[in-house]
């Protein structure tokens, strides 16, 4: 009996986080008509929501954001491998990288708005690229990881003659693969879902699709079936990158929880 009234309220849960998703996606699907009526007991079935969003700019905004995404990402991996590799051997910076996390993200905006301006990158894509190219939260985690990994490892290798790029690459690459994945969803999503600050540090034609998205919603403060197929669409990249790399997040939360 517990066991079912456990399962029945893990139910209950799932069903009302899941509910809006629902509700967006059955949306997005139906007609103009239906939508706009009010009325849920009717059914119906088309693409108009989706057509529209081509005049709108959508799939534009959507490659552009992919792209300033992908590659803020690949930048932070880069830089936050080497980076949490030399706090694991010791560099006496890790309090930097735990204030660094502790500062609120909003309160970076006036001093990076100064800096982006005066290297004359405010207003273009690449204000969304630079300044996430190193991430402390992608270093931490990645230290985290390197933490659990056997130390003996890495001397072996020295002692074979390997240097520091060599052990990097052949050595703690393959082990630290989940980890690597794991920080690199986690920083694609949020830097995906950014509002503020592209807002702030760019003009509207660089805007990403998260704040071209919320324009739309002023725009169209009623069109339900148009804003329900944006959001839909707007949120498969990060279901997507999540499905694919289920495994290798689910691996290393498990192996940090067991840690």
């Amino acid at each position: 009996m517990k066991n079912l009234l456990r399962h029945l309220f893990v139910a209950l849960l799932v069903l009302a986080v899941a509910l809006p998703f629902l509700w967006m996606a059955y949306a997005a699907f139906l007609p103009p008509e239906l939508v706009n009526s009010g009325d849920i007991t009717r059914f119906g079935f088309s693409l108009q929501n989706f057509s529209a969003l081509a005049p709108e700019g959508f799939w534009w905004r959507l490659a552009y954001s992919l792209g300033v995404s992908s590659l803020a990402t690949l930048l932070a991996l880069l830089t936050g491998f080497p980076a949490a590799y030399a706090l694991r051997e010791g560099a006496p910076l890790l309090g930097l990288y735990l204030f660094l996390l502790a500062v609120p993200a909003e309160m970076m905006l006036v001093p990076l708005y100064g800096v982006l301006a005066g290297t004359h990158l405010l207003g273009s894509p690449w204000a969304l690229i630079w300044p996430f190219a190193a991430s402390p939260f992608v270093v931490f985690l990645l230290y985290q990881g390197l933490r659990a990994v056997p130390w003996q490892i890495v001397e072996a290798a020295r002692i074979d003659g390997a240097g520091e790029g060599t052990i990097l690459r052949r050595v703690l690459l393959p082990i630290m693969f989940p980890h690597l994945v794991t920080a690199g969803v986690l920083s694609f999503a949020a830097h995906w879902n950014l509002v503020l600050y592209p807002r702030v540090m760019t003009g509207e034609k660089w805007w990403t699709l998260q704040v071209w998205m919320a324009d739309l919603v002023r725009k169209h403060p009623s069109d339900w079936g148009l804003l329900s197929a944006a959001a839909l669409l707007g949120t498969l990249p990060l279901a997507l990158v999540y499905l694919l790399f289920e495994r290798k997040i689910v691996e290393t939360f498990e192996g940090s929880l067991k840690g």
